[in-house]
């Protein structure tokens, strides 16, 4: 388990471990990365890093749990003062392809933890998937959003801002990977064009629309053209 600092000095130097370990495991992968690596990236003693975490997987582990919570933080802030569902929905994956540019490690932890850490990599989805969740079956009832299954609805988004982002944030470019886009080569991607955001929130925004109610359409409650007028 690790330890949580007592004082703000602490809990800085917590976080640069932090930082630090997002940068070795990002570049060099969860088997070539080292206590020494981290600790050297991040500009503390070997003796330090043990007043915080117990070895390199706790720190791993901990590391899936923190970029999960700043990623859901910069999509819920971003999301919650929009008017409605689908300007929250918009709101948030651009926060989402924003955090993604500052932060590719996240795709490479993330999937380092498929072999590493499955249990925080279930954790990292589903924590993201219980708040989609939520917002979407109140949207739902609001009649914001058509009557989707939000559970189905809330991995869908999910798949499509990840898959999304990686293409156009982590690898970019018009071909593949962008120039210099090796691990630590950048700290920050470009963000994802303009034109393929608009093109993805369409698509999402068509997905969730209310459906038109077939009895409010001209002449849906008259008689058709295959009946004859009612006495």
């Amino acid at each position: 388990m690790s330890t949580a600092p007592r004082t703000a000095r602490g809990n800085r130097t917590r976080a640069k471990i932090l930082a630090a370990a997002e940068q070795v495991f990002a570049d060099l992968g969860y088997h070539d990365a080292s206590i020494v690596k981290i600790t050297e990236a991040a500009g503390v003693a070997m003796g330090t890093f043990y007043l915080y975490f117990e070895g390199k997987h706790e720190v791993f582990v901990e590391l899936v749990d923190d970029l999960n919570q700043r990623v859901r933080q910069a999509m819920y802030e971003a999301s919650s003062q929009a008017p409605n569902r689908l300007e929250a929905e918009r709101a948030g994956f651009r926060a989402f392809f924003r955090f993604t540019a500052e932060h590719p490690a996240l795709y490479r932890v993330i999937r380092q933890a498929e072999f590493v850490a499955p249990d925080a990599l279930r954790r990292h989805y589903q924590r993201i998937v219980e708040g989609y969740v939520t917002g979407l079956d109140k949207a739902r009832a609001n009649g914001e959003v058509g009557d989707v299954d939000p559970t189905v609805a809330a991995w869908a988004l999910m798949g499509i801002g990840e898959i999304v982002g990686m293409r156009w944030v982590l690898w970019g470019g018009a071909d593949g990977p962008a120039d210099g886009a090796g691990p630590g080569q950048e700290d920050r991607r470009p963000e994802i064009p303009e034109d393929v955001f608009d093109q993805t929130m369409q698509f999402i925004e068509r997905a969730l629309a209310p459906r038109a109610d077939p009895s409010s359409a001209p002449g849906a409650s008259g008689p058709t053209s295959q009946e004859g007028p009612r006495a």
